[in-house]
């Protein structure tokens, strides 16, 4: 179980030094052009993904905090109970630890940073940060792996 947990301290710590960097580096809603279809921003996201409930009044905080802790605990339950299956373990993981640092930002900053900017044209991604990335690899992960479970001869 250890090395599991490993992965999740890693991940938790690349995306609180990268949010770190930015936000000692940038200017909130700054832009820094890296390419013709990528910026490095600084975004204060009070919701969850995309935004989602950002403008809720404050309740949100508190009820995806709460969230990230009940899906933290039964993530360290499944690994326990599972940590011989590697790819299932990995993508636990990695869904831990980005679950962990988007809520360390709630809980010190009362809202998640996000500095990624993908668009193309007039098009364009909503920010986001390496936790979320790491959640979103992670559940990528879960699907490739349960696709590739054996299913039983008789259904």
């Amino acid at each position: 179980m250890l090395k599991w947990l490993m992965i999740s301290t890693v991940v938790f710590f690349f995306d609180l030094i990268s949010k770190n960097m930015v936000v000692s580096s940038l200017a909130p809603m700054q832009h820094v052009n890296i390419t013709s279809f990528f910026d490095l921003v600084l975004f204060y996201n009070q919701g969850a993904a995309f935004s989602f409930l950002a403008d809720a009044g404050g309740w949100q905080k508190y009820f995806f905090s709460f969230m990230a802790i009940f899906a933290s605990i039964v993530i360290l339950v499944l690994i326990s109970k599972h940590s011989g299956q590697k790819l299932f373990c990995l993508a636990l993981s990695l869904v831990l630890g980005g679950a962990l640092g988007n809520l360390h930002d709630r809980v010190m900053l009362g809202h998640v940073v996000d500095f990624l900017l993908f668009y193309y044209k007039d098009y364009y991604w909503p920010a986001f940060n390496l936790a979320d990335s790491s959640i979103c690899v992670g559940v990528a992960l879960l699907l490739y792996d349960n696709m590739n479970k054996k299913l039983p001869q008789e259904i």
